[in-house]
């Protein structure tokens, strides 16, 4: 652990504040040209600063920011306080059919006033590390580039829906505020701002998925705030407990103290799993679709759900060989195939990212569960890659759901021949996912291993939850380069601001997909041989995964180049096709059939029992995850 006088001994506390300017100067900005400067000069600073600290620590020790300032302390807890009046205030008119928020909430500030009243202190509130910087990448670049995709996006949104009214200042402010929480979250290392910093992402999703008041945002956003307000008393019952027992509340104290942090790394981990969405909770992920996209995209890809990801695996080290790791592993694995599953019935687009978007964190969850170097080698991996792919497709669907009015994946049917770049553009975000992590061989073999010498439960989890995943990909890839049999709704060119983010993402994705290596060598090692004194990973399958690399990108180039042509030929529908549309087939039988799209299998995946069992599974692990602690 070092500590820099310099610069960059100031640049996380910058990156914390930094977003607040724009986010000021949005809240009262009314122009579309001013707007758009304050967001490409905000995002911009964002993005630059994020990626000068990570050039000058991402490869060295940790830094940490050493300093005792009483009054900041009383600042952070007085704006936690104001956070959960706020959200009290919000509650007003729910407290008859939903009076358990408020209950959650209220119990949660008392808890907090009693660890305030005893005064925490940490001698380094600020820390930075390999984890940390990969994460502040993420929130700097990606965060930024969702903020100017939607400067465009929101102005043809509120052309679209025109009963909505005109929020943007709040919802520009809202989300540079956002990011400001997120650089907060990881890089505190005093758990009593983390907490702060927790409740910031809170409330501003709480206001962003209720962005256009309709009755059903309402609903989704209150059930955001509901099931965060349980994480969030989890993770303030875990401070109590440090605090009551004499012991610090500083982050990586708490992680390199082994069993005797398991209880509050098993409540500070049930508060990640509530804000990643892992079941029983990811009900309120789905429910933010019902926000627009850029909040979609910027609660999925890198913020809110990476903030929970983050925290399990800050304490992976504790849970490795211990029973309670185990078993908040099997919620994971529990999650990802569940979620997995489910996502081959859907047809929303919307939902498809929703449902593998919490299915991929379940997986990242497993492997902190786990807790050994690989596992959380192969958890890292996931995050990079997830993070860029994902945030790209839910921009590239936003961009089609506003020119054609629809998010099914049918009507993405031909969009390579129809509209070339964006559909190369989707291709590209479709095969990073593969690539994370079920075509990314290294991530597939390296968690099998984990996995494996742990507890074969979770490698079944794995095998079985991988098919569905390659299922539903391939699925929406042929759509999307197939030959349209009939005119599909047109595509309109997107906007400068929509390519610029669109566009970088998707070079990104490329990026990220061919220099793996070195990412693992200057971003994940590192924080590993720290971690685990000394422990190198070496993937297997190196050689393995470079030509199937080489072989992804020249199917890219082919795309580019040699788009989809050919005669359109009548569907074979399992009989004699009748009429000229081809919709209705003659069987066996002698019947007339009309049509399906049996592909989706909804009898066999039914959604709600899928995840009813899920739910259920998940809930019991968890119980007997607390038993086993506080035994």
């Amino acid at each position: 652990m070092t500590n820099d006088n310099g610069l960059s001994y100031l640049l996380p506390g910058i990156l914390i504040v930094l977003p607040l300017v724009p986010a000021l100067l949005l809240a009262v900005v009314r122009g579309q040209a001013m707007r758009s400067a304050v967001v490409w000069t905000g995002a911009l600073a964002v993005a630059a600063g994020s990626v000068w600290l990570a050039a000058g620590h991402l490869s060295g020790p940790p830094l940490a920011l050493a300093f005792d300032l009483p009054w900041l302390d009383r600042a952070v807890a007085g704006a936690g306080l104001l956070v959960s009046l706020y959200m009290l205030f919000a509650c007003r008119g729910i407290v008859k059919r939903e009076w358990w928020i408020p209950v959650l909430i209220v119990a949660q500030t008392v808890v907090m006033v009693l660890v305030e009243v005893a005064g925490p202190r940490a001698e380094r509130p600020i820390v930075i590390d390999q984890l940390s910087l990969v994460m502040a990448l993420i929130i700097g670049i990606v965060g930024g580039l969702i903020c100017i995709y939607a400067l465009t996006y929101m102005e043809d949104y509120h052309r679209h829906h025109p009963e909505v009214s005109d929020r943007k200042p709040l919802f520009f402010f809202l989300l540079f505020a956002f990011l400001s929480a997120m650089f907060g979250i990881v890089f505190s290392n005093h758990l009593g701002w983390m907490h702060c910093c927790w409740e910031v992402t809170t409330l501003c999703s709480f206001l962003l998925i209720g962005y256009s008041r309709t009755e059903e945002a309402r609903r989704n956003a209150f059930r955001a705030m509901g099931f965060n307000a349980v994480g969030g008393l989890s993770f303030g019952v875990a401070i109590w407990w440090q605090l009551h027992n004499g012991r610090a509340i500083e982050l990586d104290s708490m992680a390199a103290m082994g069993s005797a942090a398991l209880v509050p790394a098993v409540l500070i981990g049930f508060a990640g799993l509530t804000k990643s969405a892992q079941l029983p909770f990811s009900s309120w992920l789905l429910g933010a679709m019902v926000a627009p996209t850029p909040v979609s995209a910027l609660l999925h890809s890198s913020t809110m759900v990476k903030a929970g990801v983050f925290a399990v695996l800050k304490f992976a080290p504790v849970f490795h060989g211990h029973t309670a790791g185990y078993l908040i592993a099997l919620v994971g694995g529990a999650t990802f195939l569940a979620t997995s599953l489910a996502a081959i019935s859907m047809s929303n687009a919307k939902l498809v990212l929703a449902y593998s978007t919490i299915a991929n964190l379940g997986l990242v969850v497993a492997c902190a569960g786990v807790g050994s170097p690989e596992a959380v080698w192969a958890g890292m991996m996931l995050i990079i890659f997830h993070a860029i792919s994902k945030g790209l497709l839910f921009l590239a669907v936003g961009a089609v759901e506003h020119r054609t009015g629809s998010r099914d994946i049918e009507d993405m049917e031909g969009l390579l021949a129809t509209r070339r770049a964006l559909g190369i553009v989707m291709i590209v975000g479709i095969i990073g996912m593969f690539l994370a992590p079920f075509g990314m061989l290294v991530a597939k073999w390296t968690c099998l291993k984990a996995f494996v010498e742990v507890n074969p439960l979770l490698a079944i989890l794995l095998a079985y939850g991988s098919a569905p995943t390659l299922f539903f990909w391939t699925k929406w890839l042929g759509k999307v380069i197939s030959v349209p049999g009939a005119a599909r709704p047109a595509v309109g060119p997107l906007s400068a601001n929509e390519w610029a983010a669109v566009g970088t993402l998707a070079v990104l994705t490329v990026c990220a997909c061919v220099l793996f290596p070195l990412v693992s060598d200057y971003a994940v090692a590192p924080y590993l041989a720290r971690q685990y004194a000394g422990a190198m990973v070496a993937p297997a399958g190196v050689g393995i995964m470079a030509l199937m690399l080489g072989l992804l990108v020249l199917a890219i180039m082919a795309f580019i180049f040699y788009p989809p042509r050919g005669q359109v030929s009548a569907r074979y529908l399992a009989g004699a096709n009748m009429g000229a549309a081809g919709n209705t087939f003659r069987g066996p039988l002698g019947e007339v059939t009309p049509a399906s799209r049996n592909y989706y299998l909804m009898g066999f995946f039914p959604e709600g029992k899928i995840i009813l069992g899920g739910s259920l599974a998940s809930i019991a692990l968890m119980i007997v995850a607390l038993a086993a602690v506080l035994r």
